[in-house]
């Protein structure tokens, strides 16, 4: 028998006949090339969708944000005006009353005062009046006057308006006088 023919203890097995196909394969630039060429063009395409999903998430992510913030600026005093709405309530109330005293009105407006410094601090609106005697502080009192006394240059004498602040933000500096430097 020749060679040519093949028995069964002759014929390649198929593991032996993927092997040698590789190894010609692997022998072909031009097959390898293409082949790469292929594998690269996939993973364009898959890395080009991945960016342009990645995209689209970071525009909704923006949009949403917008949106929230539009809402916050939106609704911010809410919370503000709802605490506000008792006093304004307890105001309609005294104004609707006939014939009233003047122990009544005082005796109203002093509720209603109280109610409204407990909305001011409920919303952190906090009083700026420093005693007498305080240290002048120009990033919390705005001084008016200027008057000679024996106390200390620079310290607060009298407070003429109250100054209001709101979480740490100076709505209103505190109108004082101030004593002379000596």
């Amino acid at each position: 028998m020749s060679e040519a023919t093949s028995t069964p203890d002759n014929n390649p097995s198929s593991e032996e006949a993927k092997a040698a196909t590789a190894t010609m394969a692997s022998t072909d630039p031009l097959a390898d090339a293409q082949a790469e060429l292929v594998n690269l063009k996939a993973q364009n395409a898959d890395l080009a969708d991945q960016y342009l999903r990645a995209q689209a998430d970071v525009q909704n992510a923006r949009r949403r944000a917008d949106d929230e913030i539009a809402k916050a600026r939106k609704f911010a005093v809410e919370g503000f005006a709802d605490s506000l709405l008792p006093v304004l309530d307890s105001l309609e109330a005294g104004l609707a009353i006939p014939n009233v005293t003047i122990e009544q009105i005082r005796e109203g407006s002093e509720a209603t005062l109280r109610q409204l410094k407990s909305a001011l601090e409920r919303n952190k609106v906090l009083e700026i009046a420093p005693p007498a005697g305080t240290k002048f502080d120009p990033h919390h009192h705005q001084a008016i006057s200027v008057v000679p006394a024996e106390q200390e240059a620079n310290t607060v004498v009298t407070v003429l308006q109250k100054g209001y602040s709101i979480a740490d933000r100076v709505l209103r500096p505190a109108l004082v006088t101030v004593t002379a430097p000596k």
